[in-house]
């Protein structure tokens, strides 16, 4: 059977502020935003944090990548522009498309779709409309003050991959160290430090290709639950051996019901991706 790998994510609480470097008008920068039931919440596309793994492969320096960013000159850069899965990892992962017309104008576009897919981040506390004001170097005019959009948040987000779709089947491992190594994600500005890493984790390998894990985590008072999965692995809609559990949800009544249930738990999240690294199909390349 093909073994599928799911990952749902929940970062820390801290203060987000534009992911995108565009202004709504001249003066303000605005989140994006979506509409959830009767309340707005702010969301981080999944280009961006597609963005935040090839930092960290990049930065690395252990790993081929052919695509790699100069943040002096803002300008990306590749290797080779035939691309190459087998050769570079973010080739592998997240894919390419080289559209070009060859002799006689027939289509010769080159492409693979990314391996590795992920979400869109949502927020999990509703947006009410924070902004920040500051001045632009002391200058003044009509738009030397200008207004940022803030929002104290966590977000969420899931990551699907099939580890045989990869020319190299160990690089889903390194797809999960990427994911708890995410800084931050692309688009922000130098000001702003929003760190990306997974306050919690859950992570399900499994033969079952849905992921059913998605939008585990809820804001429960101050803290964050997951009464939702719970009642999925209650009532045997995920199994207890598929689930491998990580990070501050270990230490809170859900951690402990999981433990009970059968799912494993760890306290730390690095922890638990090494757990899940190691139920991985390894040494297959295609």
């Amino acid at each position: 059977m093909t073994k599928h790998l799911f990952a749902t994510i929940v970062t820390a609480t801290a203060v987000a502020a534009n992911n995108r470097g565009e202004g709504d008008g001249s003066t303000l920068a605005t989140l994006q935003k979506i509409t959830r039931g009767n309340d707005q919440y702010t969301t981080v596309s999944a280009e961006a944090i597609r963005w935040g793994m090839r930092e960290y492969f990049q930065n690395s320096n252990e790993f081929a990548t052919n695509r790699t960013f100069n943040p002096d000159t803002d300008k990306y850069s590749f290797k080779n522009e035939r691309f190459s899965a087998k050769d570079f990892i973010d080739d592998d992962l997240f894919g390419y498309m080289d559209a070009k017309k060859g002799k006689d104008n027939e289509d010769a576009t080159t492409k693979r779709r990314g391996a590795l897919e992920i979400s869109r981040a949502i927020s999990l506390d509703p947006y009410w409309g924070d902004t920040a004001f500051g001045s632009k170097g002391g200058e003044k005019g009509k738009t030397s003050i200008h207004s940022t959009e803030v929002h104290c948040t966590a977000y969420q987000y899931t990551i699907a991959l099939i580890p045989e779709s990869l020319k190299d089947s160990n690089r889903a491992t390194l797809a999960l160290d990427a994911i708890g190594a995410v800084r931050h994600v692309g688009g922000n500005h130098a000001r702003f430090l929003y760190d990306f890493r997974p306050e919690s984790i859950v992570i399900r390998v499994t033969d079952d290709p849905s992921p059913w894990i998605m939008d585990s985590f809820k804001r429960v008072g101050e803290a964050v639950g997951c009464p939702r999965l719970v009642r999925l692995v209650e009532v045997g809609d995920v199994k207890a051996d598929e689930l491998i559990i990580g990070g501050e949800i270990a230490d809170t009544p859900y951690g402990e019901q999981l433990t009970k249930l059968g799912v494993k738990v760890y306290r730390g999240v690095k922890e638990a991706i090494a757990a899940a690294k190691t139920q991985l199909p390894t040494g297959v390349t295609a």
